[in-house]
């Protein structure tokens, strides 16, 4: 939807040099196929909106889009009326909000993502090029792995010309030799690594002081967690196992250590059921981009969102306002309020 104000607006002012950026990932993405920037941008446009407007559009990639850092910016508005002008500019087609999920497995994480066009989009325009966003992120090849780097070849031996021997003079008798030093001691080999297991126990104690362990301690029962390892935990899961729930006093850390590892070892993890002796990891589900309502924040698919809002706010714009309760609500709140204030009388 592409609003059309004939409106003289102030001109926005320059971006600063100290504006904020986002964090990697986040922030303005300005979307592909802009016209050139003209005098005439965001003319249509009230001039609230049009100010608001040229101030983002000369924002760099990766800059912070949230409310405060714009209404810090811009002195004119508050953070009220820059939320409400960005809602404006989402149904005029200018913007819309996304998540997108990056990782893998535990690691996934949201992030948030303003995408830019100064160039105003209609609905269907915005749903194609989110869906083609989502398909590049989806088949997004991995990184080829670096070529190895073949071993030189070894020079070939030279080989030796024999010469006739040719006759010498007595030699003069050789000085005396220094004494050869001593040869010289092999290096010792550094030491091994802490295994994963010796490591988590010697954890224990940061987490939590009453299950301090010894050098010696961590020593002895590493064989016990390093079978709950072979388990497949990880040292997160062995910490939280063996500090969960401790009594107000630990008298000696070693001798409860080894009781929990051997009370709370985890059981084996069966095969899965493809491969009787292997567990295949199962494909990871499509990861779709989610527009979110640039008034509510309610997220949801691109579709499902027109002009960036979801039903009840695009409702509520179109009316222009917010929508009147029903009369239905109206008598619940009022037996509410009656039932409220028979409570309060003195019996």
């Amino acid at each position: 939807m592409v609003i059309q104000h004939c409106s003289s607006a102030l001109s926005a002012p320059a971006v600063s040099a100290a504006y904020p950026m986002a964090k990697p990932g986040y922030g303005k993405r300005s979307a592909p196929g802009q016209q050139p920037r003209t005098r005439d941008d965001f003319a249509l446009l009230p001039t609230r909106e049009r100010y608001v407007a040229g101030f983002v559009d000369h924002l760099p990639d990766g800059a912070a889009m949230s409310v405060k850092q714009l209404a810090k910016q811009l002195p004119l508005y508050g953070q009220q009326a820059i939320s409400t002008s960005l809602k404006a500019l989402s149904v005029a087609g200018h913007l819309r909000r996304v998540r997108c999920p990056v990782g893998a497995g535990d690691e996934t994480r949201w992030i948030f993502r303003t995408f830019w066009s100064r160039t105003a989009r209609d609905n269907e325009w915005w749903t194609t090029y989110l869906a083609t966003e989502t398909a590049a992120r989806t088949a997004a090849p991995a990184k080829p792995p670096a070529p190895s780097v073949p071993p030189a070849p070894a020079p070939a031996a030279v080989p030796q010309q024999r010469t006739a021997p040719e006759a010498t003079p007595d030699p003069a008798p050789a000085p005396p030799q220094a004494p050869a030093p001593a040869p010289a001691t092999a290096p010792t080999a550094p030491p091994a690594a802490p295994s994963p297991a010796y490591l988590a126990l010697a954890e224990l104690g940061r987490k939590d002081i009453r299950l301090a362990l010894s050098a010696d301690d961590c020593a002895a029962l590493e064989p016990q967690a390093a079978a709950w390892f072979d388990r497949g935990v990880d040292a997160d899961y062995l910490i939280a196992a063996l500090t969960a729930g401790l009594p107000a006093q630990v008298d000696c850390p070693p001798r409860f250590v080894r009781r929990r590892l051997a009370d709370k070892i985890p059981p084996h993890r069966p095969p899965g059921p493809s491969s009787p002796g292997t567990s295949t990891p199962a494909p990871s589900p499509a990861r779709r981009l989610l527009v979110e309502c640039t008034d509510c924040g309610r997220p949801g698919l691109p579709e499902a969102l027109p002009d960036g809002l979801c039903r009840p706010c695009h409702a509520a714009h179109s009316a222009g306002g917010p929508p009147s309760p029903d009369s239905t609500e109206i008598a619940a709140v009022k037996a509410h309020m009656a039932n409220l204030r028979g409570l309060l009388k003195a019996p």
